[in-house]
């Protein structure tokens, strides 16, 4: 359980609920598959030096749920452990990773509230080191028609859910993630235009409370 400053106290759950495109970082429990060959072994050396490489990231997305619903909004990204996502209207949140914490902050309720980063699954992209085998099993790689897929979930903690990468090849470039998480609810996020290594003003990863001084907490 999390304390938000507002003094209401909320599970982690209903946090990431409240902040899908976290959620869609997320994991799921794992189901057995094939030994990797030698040919999947190179293809998962190749996506983790990708994604080993990728230092910042500004893109535009779309969120689609599996009920349907459908946001939109701006990521922004400085590896490791800087993250900004801005939701476009009429969903009021803005998150900010920084600090090792997640802040997260509902702008029509007036209301913020934080919790650390390695409760979440954001840790995934977010980390200094992203290592297959290591912090993360992979639980399917599929490779066809220039785009790798690939399905991972925590080691640790393999019942938080299951996400899959999906990469165009040739070269390659992160498009698109996906999740299936332990209540079998979907959640998909794709990026429209990402743009990979540009210098990312640092202010966007500060976090100061942006609520007037009326709506926050004296204690």
């Amino acid at each position: 359980m999390k304390k938000i400053s507002s003094g209401i106290v909320v599970s982690r759950r209903a946090l990431l609920a409240a902040a899908p495109v976290f959620v869609a970082f997320g994991l799921a429990p794992m189901r057995a598959r094939a030994a990797l060959t030698t040919t999947d072994r190179a293809d998962l050396k190749r996506v983790q030096d990708y994604l080993n490489g990728i230092h910042t990231l500004r893109s535009r997305f779309e969120q689609i749920a599996g009920n349907g619903g459908i946001a939109t909004g701006t990521i922004y990204i400085s590896r490791p452990g800087h993250m900004r996502v801005e939701y476009d209207p009429p969903v009021s949140i803005l998150l900010v990773a920084t600090g090792g914490r997640i802040w997260y902050y509902d702008k029509n309720l007036e209301q913020v509230s934080f919790f650390d980063l390695k409760d979440t699954p954001a840790w995934f992209l977010l980390q200094d080191n992203v290592t297959f085998g290591g912090d993360l099993t992979v639980d399917d790689l599929q490779h066809a028609s220039d785009v790798v897929r690939v399905t991972v979930t925590e080691t640790k903690n393999p019942d938080l859910g299951k996400a899959t990468l999906i990469l165009s090849d040739n070269p390659l470039e992160l498009r698109k993630w996906h999740l299936l998480d332990a209540q079998q609810k979907t959640v998909t996020v794709t990026l429209d235009n990402p743009q990979y290594g540009l210098p990312l003003n640092p202010q966007l990863f500060y976090w100061t409370d942006p609520r007037p001084p009326t709506a926050r907490d004296n204690g």
